[in-house]
């Protein structure tokens, strides 16, 4: 921002640049991929953000990346907002007026998927790691990166999802304090790479 850049985030700036409303943040790695229903904004208003039509787009997009990787009926979590997805509106209604229609829809409209949820999100990822989902959709931003940094953080890239080309970076900033230590790490970029050479001959 300090330097004029207006746009959120890079997410933001390429859906506007390609002329698409239809697109969402993503971040995957070896062993997690994660789709965000709120990218760049306060945590404090997030649950005025989350919608099941948002929920239920945003979902179709994570679900034709997995089929875009290579993995056929993705088995995918709509991770609760709440602690225990709610327990039945005692902590927030959000989970079951919400995310509930929300996994419903998409269960109706995609018989090429698995769906489920609100998933309890203080063990759905660690269900995905295990390798019982192929991707968690989480309600907002730290919620799903935390959990894939601790796990992927120089194996996992990027993904802008929506966009008529693969846009991807890796999943970390520029970390202007290692430049010319010979310290930094590589891998996210390189992982960058060869998923964008996938993605492009699975067009």
């Amino acid at each position: 921002y300090r330097a004029g850049f207006r746009w959120p985030g890079q997410t933001e700036f390429f859906a506007e640049r390609l002329k698409t409303d239809n697109y969402a943040m993503c971040l995957t790695g070896k062993r997690l991929t994660v789709g965000l229903a709120t990218i760049h904004t306060s945590l404090q208003s997030v649950p005025s953000l989350l919608e099941t039509e948002e929920l239920v787009r945003i979902g179709t997009l994570l679900k034709d990346f997995c089929i875009r990787k290579g993995i056929m009926r993705p088995r995918i979590a709509l991770a609760a907002l709440n602690p225990h997805a709610g327990e039945h509106g005692a902590f927030g209604d959000e989970d079951g007026n919400i995310i509930a229609p929300a996994v419903g829809r998409l269960r109706a409209i995609h018989p090429d998927a698995a769906f489920d949820g609100p998933s309890v999100p203080d063990c759905v990822y660690r269900d995905a790691v295990e390798g019982n989902y192929d991707a968690v959709l989480a309600p907002y931003h730290d919620q799903g990166l935390i959990p894939l940094k601790l796990v992927d953080f120089h194996t996992a890239v990027n993904v802008t999802l929506g966009l008529p080309r693969p846009r991807l970076s890796p999943d970390h900033g520029t970390a202007f304090n290692l430049a010319g230590t010979g310290k930094a790490n590589p891998s996210s970029t390189i992982h960058a790479f060869q998923l964008a050479v996938q993605m492009a001959r699975r067009r």
